[in-house]
C-alpha cells in the first residue's frame, strides 16, 4: 500500500514516520542511543527499587541518602549492581521502537490521521509487545540490585556493612540462596536465575508480568499522547524560529512528569511483587496503604520522577535527531530541526 502524507503544520513535518528513514542508519544509531541513557540512569532506576522495596524509611531516608549510603558502603560500583543484566534491555527497547513505528504506520496507512491517537495506541501496543522479553531480565536485574542492600532478605552482614561490599556472604531469603559477596556476576546472575526456577518455574521470570503491563501500558501509551499534546501546546506558545528539536526536548520532560504522577504507586507494586515473589497487585496495595498511608503516592517518587524526567529528555533528544539524521533525501528538505 502506498504510503500517506506525513502530518505536516505551517512549518513542515510534523511527525517524521517510519517510511520516511533509511532503517540501516535508524536502527544501529537508536541501539547505541538506548545504551547511553541505559548506563547514564542506571544508579537512578537502582536507588528507585531499593526505595520502592524498603518499608517507610528503614535504612534510606530519601534518594539522596540513598546516593551516599550505597556509594559510602558498597562503592561507586555498588550504583552499578546488575547493570550488565539491565543492559540486555536494550535489544527489547529495539522491538518496543519497531512496534511503535509499525503501528504508527499501519495506523497511518488505515485512514487514521490524528496524531495523538495514533501515539496514544502505538505506545500502548509497543509496550505490550515489548515486556514478554523485558519482565524476566527485569527480575533477574532487581534481585542483583538488591545485594548489599540494608533490605532483611538481601542485608550484608553487620561486620561487614561499614566498608564496601568485601569477602563475606549477602543472605538472600527470598530466594533460599547464599551468595558470597567475592562472586563472579556471571557467577551471581546464574544462582540467582537457579533459584527462581527452582522455586517458582519458568512463571518465576514472568512474577509480576500482568502488574508490568497494566503499570507499564497504560504508561507508554499516556507518555506517547501526552508528549504530542505537549508538543502542540509549546508549538503554539512559540515564535517559529524555535528549533522544533528543542520544543519537543521540552515537551518530553513535561509527559515524563505526567505519566510518572498517575503511575507511581502501580510501578511501586510491580517492584515489590517481582522482588518478593509473593502477592498480587491488590495485596501489595493493601499492604502499601496499610504500613505508608497517604506516603505510598509518592514513594520513591523524586528518585522516579528525576529518571523519568532525565530519560524522558535524553530519550528524545536522542530519538528526534536520529531520525533526522535517517532521513530520505527526499524528506530532508521538508524537515526542520
Amino acid at each position: 500500500m502506498e504510503n500517506s502524507s506525513p502530518m505536516t503544520d505551517g512549518r513542515g513535518i510534523q511527525v517524521i514516520e517510519l517510511h520516511m528513514m533509511d532503517k540501516s542508519k535508524y536502527y544501529p544509531l537508536a541501539l547505541v542511543s538506548g545504551t547511553l541513557i541505559r548506563t547514564t540512569l542506571y544508579p537512578l532506576g537502582l536507588v528507585k527499587t531499593r526505595l520502592q522495596v524498603q518499608n517507610k524509611k528503614t535504612f534510606y531516608n530519601g534518594t539522596w541518602d540513598a546516593f551516599k549510603k550505597i556509594s559510602r558502603i558498597e562503592g561507586v560500583r555498588g550504583l552499578y549492581r546488575g547493570y550488565w543484566v539491565n543492559s540486555l534491555l536494550v535489544f527489547p527497547q529495539m522491538s518496543y521502537i519497531t512496534v511503535y513505528e509499525g503501528t504508527r504506520q499501519w495506523l497511518q496507512d488505515h485512514s487514521i490521521e490524528s496524531t495523538q491517537l495514533k501515539s496514544f495506541l502505538s505506545g500502548g501496543c509497543a509496550s505490550v509487545a515489548s515486556q514478554t522479553f523485558v519482565v524476566p531480565l527485569d527480575i533477574i536485574s532487581q534481585h542483583l540490585m538488591m545485594i548489599g542492600s540494608q533490605h532483611k532478605p538481601y542485608r550484608v552482614p553487620k561486620s561487614d556493612a561499614h566498608r564496601a561490599i568485601k569477602p563475606g556472604h549477602t543472605h538472600l531469603n527470598t530466594l533460599n540462596i547464599e551468595i558470597s559477596n567475592s562472586s563472579s556476576r556471571l557467577g551471581t546472575s546464574y544462582k540467582i536465575m537457579k533459584a527462581i526456577y527452582t522455586k517458582y518455574g519458568l512463571r518465576g521470570f514472568y512474577k509480576g508480568y500482568f502488574i508490568s503491563l497494566s503499570v507499564y501500558t497504560p504508561h507508554s501509551a499516556l507518555w506517547w499522547l501526552l508528549y504530542d499534546k505537549y508538543s502542540g501546546l509549546v508549538a503554539k506558545m512559540s515564535p517559529d524560529w524555535v528549533p522544533r528539536l528543542v520544543l519537543q526536548c521540552i515537551a518530553a520532560p513535561l509527559a515524563g512528569c505526567t505519566a510518572t504522577i498517575i503511575t507511581n504507586p502501580l510501578d511501586v507494586s510491580r517492584t515489590r511483587v517481582q522482588v518478593s515473589g509473593t502477592g498480587t497487585l491488590f495485596t501489595t496495595l493493601a499492604e502499601l496503604w496499610k504500613y505508608e498511608g497517604i506516603k505510598m503516592f509518592t514513594k520513591a517518587f523524586t528518585a522516579r520522577m528525576t529518571q523519568s524526567t532525565i530519560f524522558s529528555f535524553s530519550i528524545i533528544l536522542g530519538y528526534e535527531t536520529i531520525k533526522r539524521w535517517s532521513l530520505l533525501e527526499e524528506h530532508k528538505v521538508n524537515v526542520r530541526w
